[in-house]
């Protein structure tokens, strides 16, 4: 995989794609089930946060090589109100919108890299990076 491939996240029924892609790519480029699963995970997070809290976004993925290893890049962008303090997202167990609270934590607790970056009133961008071992 050499270009970067995306879904645009619009209603629920894309979460499930953006999940089966990243899925699909993470198996390509040779995950074990285990950190599909992860992988999946975090996806279904990213997701799901763009489809509640945005207008619209896109979840891209990318194979990420470098000397050594070989990773997947999974990048979440969007459109919405941006987030006002990140410091209290990513608390475990804070959650907006009454569920677990996994959420954001949980997408950094299953990769290798997580960096967030938003401005209020334009949107949110999180870069999370998975390593093949």
């Amino acid at each position: 995989m050499d270009l970067q491939s995306c879904v645009k996240i619009e209603k629920e029924w894309d979460i499930v794609k953006a999940r089966q892609l990243g899925r699909d790519i993470s198996r390509e480029i040779g995950f074990g089930t285990v950190d599909q699963a992860r992988i999946a995970t975090a996806i279904s997070e990213l997701a799901r946060n763009v489809y509640l809290y945005a207008d619209s976004g896109e979840i891209c993925f990318e194979q990420t090589d470098s000397l050594e290893k070989k990773g997947l890049t999974i990048i979440s962008t969007d459109t919405g109100p941006g987030i006002q303090n990140i410091s209290q997202i990513m608390d475990d167990g804070y959650s907006t919108s009454g569920g677990l609270g996994a959420g954001l934590p949980g997408v950094k607790r299953l990769v290798d890299q997580f960096d967030i970056q938003s401005e209020e009133g334009k949107g949110t961008e999180v870069i999370a990076l998975k390593w093949l071992r």
